[in-house]
């Protein structure tokens, strides 16, 4: 054997012997790296949702009061967002909805009224304070406050069907301006009076607060629910609401 050869020979089992275990560490590495990327990604996911899920209404998907107030106070103090104005809105006769449909049904009703208020708001921001009550700022919206109320209530006096029945509801709804230099608070506090201004100004029909504005008497349309009948026997019926 050609000793030259046989030493070339050697020289290459040794390297082949050396890289085959730098090459082989090389892919546990790049494995690992890989596991370690996909985790962060998980937990990354997982702690996006757990921040989303302390921060909305798991109903609606609204935000929910606290995260409400955070963005709001950055929304006012943008001075960029004016004009605002504050709404306050809780639907009447919650609880005979409840009742009368069963609470998937009132919570269906809640998820329109939260989807019809979005809507409203444009570029504003809206959340569920809790139960059937409702806040928001309305921005990027033409008109005076009352051509805004009159179009949220166009909008939330809209018939829903569940199921086979067709239910109309109606709000107490309170609406204010909001000045730039404005504390929401204090904003929300003066919609929220407004609202509960308007929703006993109805409980007293013959005696109206003198304040009361035009577009608070029309947000204020009666509960009325249509059974399912046969085509030819179709009537609706009149059932009153009660105040809240």
């Amino acid at each position: 054997m050609d000793p030259l050869a046989f030493l070339a020979g050697v020289a290459v089992v040794a390297g082949a012997c050396t890289t085959v275990p730098l090459y082989m560490r090389a892919r546990r590495a790049e494995r690992h790296a890989d596991r370690a990327e996909r985790l962060a990604e998980r937990l990354a996911g997982e702690l996006a949702v757990e921040r989303h899920a302390a921060s909305h209404d798991p109903l609606t998907g609204l935000p929910n009061r606290r995260a409400f107030y955070q963005r709001g106070t950055e929304l006012v103090a943008d001075g960029t967002r004016h004009p605002l104005v504050a709404v306050v809105l809780d639907v009447d006769g919650f609880k005979q909805i409840n009742d009368a449909f069963g609470h998937s049904a009132g919570d269906e009703v809640l998820v329109t009224t939260a989807r019809r208020l979005s809507d409203i708001a444009g570029s504003g921001l809206v959340a569920r304070l809790g139960g059937d009550e409702f806040a928001g700022l309305l921005a990027g919206r033409p008109g005076s406050p009352q051509e805004q109320a009159d179009r949220l209530a166009v909008a939330l006096a809209a018939p829903m069907r569940l199921g086979g029945q067709v239910i109309t509801v109606s709000v107490s709804v309170g609406l204010v301006p909001v000045e730039p230099d404005a504390h929401l608070a204090d904003a929300i506090h003066r919609a929220d009076a407004a609202m509960y201004r308007s929703k006993g100004a109805r409980r007293r029909p013959h005696h109206p607060a003198p304040h009361l504005s035009a577009h608070q008497h029309v947000l204020h349309t009666t509960l009325r629910l249509t059974r399912p009948r046969p085509p030819a026997e179709m009537e609706p019926f009149h059932r009153p609401t009660t105040a809240n």
